[in-house]
């Protein structure tokens, strides 16, 4: 495996809307430096749903991307689903939280899987990809910074599996929102999930 591209956005106003979002990414020539709060000059417009410590980088892998591309019929540039960062020879549903990408000196650490949003219908101008999405089960990955770095296109990344019980990206997605079990609440937060997940599970019932 390897990164295929880092990927970073300026504000911009989608069309028909009043606010200003983050989504639209590009890759990025050279290196990127990649702190606790993610890639360094990535734009995170709404902080309350994006970004932060526990979804600094996110990532999309290219076997899902070229899985998109063919159910979507047209080739997507790196970014255009808002991700950070493209791995090579990888699929999403192979990832569970607490998987660990590595390159050079940076370490990264799944914490928890997309959810699409109106945002990202508007960004991929179809009302009906939310559901588009969540129906092909197969979402992106968000990661918190074990340790910070410089990162570029090319480099080698290996992935580190959880060493416990799996979560994995299409499970989360299909539980979010969700009473689980008390085996399957234990299993979550046995996980080094994201914090705002765990409060919740925390305190459930």
């Amino acid at each position: 495996m390897k990164i295929l591209a880092l990927c970073t956005g300026n504000p911009e106003r989608l069309a028909g809307k009043s606010y200003k979002t983050g989504i639209f990414k590009h890759a990025v020539n050279g290196a990127v430096m990649i702190d606790a709060e993610g890639l360094v000059g990535d734009a995170i417009c709404n902080r309350k749903h994006h970004g932060g410590v526990d979804q600094a980088v996110y990532i999309e892998g290219s076997l899902t991307l070229d899985w998109w591309s063919r159910e979507l019929g047209r080739p997507h540039e790196p970014g255009t689903f808002g991700e950070n960062m493209v791995i090579s020879d990888l699929d999403n549903r192979d990832v569970a939280v607490g998987d660990r990408f590595t390159s050079g000196p940076l370490i990264l650490e799944v914490t928890s899987c997309r959810m699409p949003c109106a945002t990202f219908a508007a960004r991929m101008n179809d009302r009906q990809f939310v559901k588009r999405y969540t129906v092909a089960a197969r979402p992106g990955i968000y990661c918190r910074v074990i340790r910070g770095g410089v990162a570029e296109a090319g480099t080698p990344v290996e992935h580190q599996p959880f060493s416990g019980e799996k979560v994995t990206m299409p499970e989360l997605m299909k539980t979010f929102g969700r009473q689980l079990s008390e085996a399957d609440r234990a299993r979550y937060l046995a996980a080094p999930i994201h914090y705002k997940l765990r409060a919740i599970l925390e305190v459930s019932p």
